[in-house]
């Protein structure tokens, strides 16, 4: 498992886009025997159109994305509830408040999408976004038996891909006017939370040395010299997408 897992974050350091980086996440859950997953990142204003990389089938994906599924779906609403990861599908007696949500899912599971398990990305980094593993056929049980192998692993999945997606999601960000590339907002945000560039480079699968390098340019650009400023900087800025 530690080879598998180790691939999969060499993968996400190597990637240079979506495609490359839709294609990890590939590797790892077909190693996983978990064929079917999709990452969604909410709108960050009303009425906006959300971000999603899966490998759903593409006419369910246009479909959702199309009618807004992402303000009624049930998975989503417990989603942005909290931050435990939890296993859904009629099967498992969903809970469903409307016959909209219940159509959702009728619609999903006409597509083979018929139970999954999704992990909350409550992060503080930007808006919610959550990882899905889907069952993409009729064998509900053996899918609960993987998940219930490698949920811990998953999770950790989840959190690492968000980290790399939102990189090639959100392409430029300023902070107070000033721009940053998005490594260095990636590493001003983590170790703005506490982290060390040692940890910084775990999370995004860089070396400390690396991550270090991104943390000065980004000090620099500010006009700061220590990252307690760079991170009050950060705080108290308003971040905009360019």
């Amino acid at each position: 498992m530690h080879r598998i897992f180790q691939t999969f974050i060499d993968r996400l350091s190597e990637s240079s886009d979506v495609v490359t980086l839709r294609a990890g996440m590939v590797e790892i859950a077909t190693a996983l025997d978990l064929h079917c997953f999709a990452y969604l990142a909410l709108p960050q204003r009303p009425g906006g159109m959300p971000q999603q990389i899966t490998t759903y089938p593409p006419a369910w994906a246009e479909h959702y994305l199309r009618n807004h599924y992402e303000r009624l779906d049930p998975v989503v609403v417990q989603a942005l509830g909290g931050t435990e990861p939890f296993e859904w599908g009629l099967e498992l007696g969903q809970v469903v408040k409307s016959k909209a949500q219940r159509k959702l899912l009728d619609e999903a599971a006409e597509f083979g999408i018929r139970c999954g398990f999704t992990v909350p990305i409550h992060d503080g980094h930007g808006p919610i976004a959550a990882v899905t593993f889907a069952a993409n056929d009729h064998h509900t049980a053996k899918f609960r038996q993987r998940v219930k192998e490698h949920q811990r692993v998953l999770q950790l999945v989840a959190m690492y891909f968000h980290a790399h997606a939102r990189r090639q999601l959100i392409p430029n960000r300023k902070v107070d006017g000033v721009q940053l590339s998005p490594r260095e907002l990636e590493c001003l945000e983590w170790a703005a939370e506490g982290k060390s560039a040692w940890e910084v480079g775990r999370i995004l699968g860089i070396s400390r040395h690396t991550a270090a390098f991104y943390l000065d340019n980004a000090k620099a650009k500010l006009g700061v010299r220590t990252i307690v400023q760079a991170a009050t900087r950060l705080a108290a800025s308003r971040v905009t997408t360019k």
